[in-house]
């Protein structure tokens, strides 16, 4: 009798990616799933320089990742949640979401700098708009510069043309970089992107009729407690139809029977923003509770004008 074939785990190529990824395979194995091989998947955010936002938001990391699951190249893939679109894929499903790391953002400055010590007008580089507006809102007179590249390409420049960048908690500590880091941006006062520092594993919606044992690993590394928090933060992320790259930030927390879902919609600019906090009693195995307080949260935040700043330039 020949043993099944590995089965093929799709992973973007930067090395925060293979390592999340990789994390992953061993988890499933470890769980009785069989053999995983890691497959590298080139996306369009990986290749072009552009801007996230003209590039049409985060999503477009996920887009040749899907593209192979359905060609049936790839078994699974995993995301970074914060950069899958909310809208559902036809044919596909998130199997499973392991336990989170750190949602937190981190400043990473040179001379052991924190946010509040950085010199008048000093240049604080990140590519996300959520990022930039919440240092505007923290320090109007910093200069925010659009940059892209992987997490040691970011770090590079510090020191050199930036004074400091602001990445995921989440990433720095699964790369080991977290010397690098110089303060951690707390909320309320700064609020990660829905689903930040959480991983999403994405198969095809029939994997649990034509591959139990993969679906019984899955199902032994989800984690409830952050599906529920990340069904919370990415509902109301839909509801307030939001991309990727809008200025929201969400956290919910799960903990003792309850869930508290914070958010913040912001201008651009940092200009003026919202922030709205809701607390309601939670079974994690019900996410349909999570949806609810997403969406109540959303329609509060809308009632009190979230869709004017979130289109004001």
């Amino acid at each position: 009798m020949t043993s099944r074939r590995p089965w093929r785990l799709g992973t973007r190529g930067s090395d925060l990616a293979r390592t999340q990824s990789q994390r992953v395979a061993d988890a499933l194995e470890a769980a009785g799933s069989g053999p995983i091989e890691l497959v590298v998947i080139r996306t369009e955010g990986d290749v072009s320089r552009a801007s996230l936002a003209s590039l049409g938001g985060t999503g477009v990391f996920a887009t040749a990742l899907r593209a192979a699951l359905l060609e049936d190249r790839v078994d699974l893939v995993v995301h970074s949640l914060k950069d899958l679109p909310t809208a559902p894929a036809p044919g596909l499903t998130i199997a499973a979401t392991p336990p989170r790391e750190d949602p937190r953002d981190a400043l990473c400055a040179r001379d052991g700098l924190t946010l509040q010590d950085l010199p008048e007008g000093a240049r604080v580089g990140t590519g996300s708009p959520r990022r930039a507006s919440q240092l505007r809102i923290a320090r109007p007179d910093l200069e925010i510069a659009d940059i892209r590249g992987n997490v040691p390409t970011r770090l590079g420049r510090v020191g050199d043309d930036l004074d400091a960048v602001v990445l995921a908690h989440s990433g720095l500590r699964r790369l080991g970089l977290t010397d690098a880091v110089t303060e951690l941006l707390d909320p309320p006062g700064f609020l990660p992107a829905p689903g930040q520092g959480a991983l999403a594993v994405e198969t095809r919606d029939d994997v649990h009729d034509r591959h139990p044992t993969l679906a019984a690993a899955l199902g032994a590394i989800n984690d409830l407690d952050t599906a529920s928090a990340v069904v919370a933060e990415r509902t109301l992320l839909a509801r307030l139809e939001g991309g990727c790259a809008a200025p929201v930030g969400a956290l919910a927390t799960v903990a003792a029977g309850q869930i508290e879902l914070t958010a913040l919609v912001s201008r651009p600019d940092g200009g003026s923003h919202l922030t709205r906090s809701v607390t309601d009693a939670i079974d994690p195995e019900d996410t349909l509770v999570a949806a609810a307080v997403g969406r109540e949260l959303a329609d509060d935040l809308l009632m009190s004008g979230a869709a004017d700043l979130m289109a004001e330039d």
